[in-house]
């Protein structure tokens, strides 16, 4: 990402901080004319740049994404740094964790009740099996499915450099190592992630 992109985004969202942070989310095409002239100014800075908006608030949530691309993870940490002073924004770098609620892609749902997972450790990275219902190899909605749930698990951060192997199952696959409700993921995550980091530094 080059310093002028990413100055000339920033001017040009403080040109636009009042239609941003007031425009009806109810006006259908309102927000998508909105939100199409944002995510091309990001993708000036850099093409797999994406973005997240909290409720409309006082102070507002402005989320810059890597949309799961690592190799974009340097331009959102410098388009954030560079992010200006902006009274009724808070600039976040990537999606942070969230309270799992039913994800939808492509015509299906899945519901975090209806999933599980394994975790396991190589002595290096997190390591995860993902148990969806009706999962079969090749689900690309499921597949896209199940790693926004993890993103909102875990938060993008520590979803793309913390998890090495990822494997998703259908639900009534038979493997090794015990099995928990998603919504554990987050505690169990963290505990072992600083387990290796610990021997990792010893």
């Amino acid at each position: 990402m080059s310093n002028a992109n990413g100055r000339g985004f920033w001017e040009w969202f403080v040109r636009h901080e009042a239609l941003l942070h007031d425009f009806d989310p109810q006006q259908e095409a309102e927000r998508e004319r909105i939100f199409d002239r944002l995510e091309r100014e990001l993708h000036k800075v850099d093409s797999y740049l994406a973005f997240e908006f909290g409720p409309k608030a006082p102070t507002r949530e402005f989320v810059i994404s890597a949309d799961g691309v690592r190799q974009a993870f340097p331009a959102v940490m410098s388009l954030v740094k560079m992010a200006p002073a902006l009274e009724r924004w808070k600039v976040i770098a990537f999606r942070p964790r969230r309270d799992l609620s039913i994800v939808k892609a492509g015509g299906r749902s899945v519901d975090p009740d209806a999933v599980e997972f394994s975790l396991l450790d190589n002595g290096r990275m997190v390591g995860i099996h993902l148990f969806l219902p009706s999962f079969r190899e090749g689900d690309t909605d499921l597949e896209k499915i199940a790693y926004l749930l993890l993103a909102d698990a875990l938060g993008e951060y520590d979803l793309e450099t913390d998890v090495g192997l990822l494997k998703m199952f259908p639900r009534e696959a038979v493997t090794n190592g015990r099995r928990y409700p998603i919504n554990e993921l987050p505690r169990l995550f963290d505990q072992l992630a600083s387990q290796l980091r610990s021997r990792q530094s010893s």
